[in-house]
């Protein structure tokens, strides 16, 4: 079976915009279910209330959650934006405001007793984790030559958001992090 033409247009676009390849793969996913959920219409004859019309149904009978709904739409404007070079920006949906939960946060007497139980590495770990306000995938990404015990900073590379940032490292830190380097 062969692929669509209008879908390898779409995918190159994606590509040439230097989309990564999960939101590739999710844009294409989005795009084709648009296109099937209106009977195969081709997009640039669809209207507005054609795409409110899908998008109210993902919410309505789908269910889906605010965040899956809001990639629905931003591969909805994508395709309209720079496939079908048409404005979309008067469509009665926008998008959708996501819950917002609280997280569950240790006070500082449950963290210090839980690093307080601790041995070795993992006590090293957890408190270079809890001192310095990391994230574990930060935390499992970190190099030596990322650590300056000189000026107690560590950086970390490409942390939540793609982003480089510096973080100060608790001075109490140093002989251990000495020790096990």
């Amino acid at each position: 079976m062969g692929k669509s033409p209008f879908i390898e247009l779409v995918r190159n676009e994606l590509r040439t915009r230097r989309y990564s390849l999960r939101t590739e793969k999710v844009y294409l996913q989005w795009i084709k279910g648009f296109i099937i959920f209106n009977d195969k219409k081709h997009p640039k004859d669809m209207r507005n209330h054609e795409i409110e019309r899908f998008l109210n149904n993902l919410a309505v009978n789908r269910q889906i959650s605010a965040a899956t709904q809001n990639q629905a739409l931003c591969a909805i404007i994508f395709l309209y934006r720079y496939i079908i070079n048409r404005d979309i920006s008067n469509l009665g949906y926008s998008f959708t405001k996501r819950e917002k939960i609280m997280p569950t946060v240790l006070t500082h007497v449950e963290a210090t007793t839980i690093i307080s139980h601790l041995h070795s590495t993992h006590w090293l770990i957890a408190s270079i984790l809890y001192g310095c306000g990391l994230r574990i995938n930060e935390a499992l990404q970190l190099r030596i030559k990322d650590l300056n015990l000189a000026d107690n900073t560590l950086f970390i590379f490409r942390g939540k958001g793609r982003k480089d940032r510096y973080t100060l490292l608790p001075k109490s830190l140093n002989c251990a992090i000495e020790d096990q380097i």
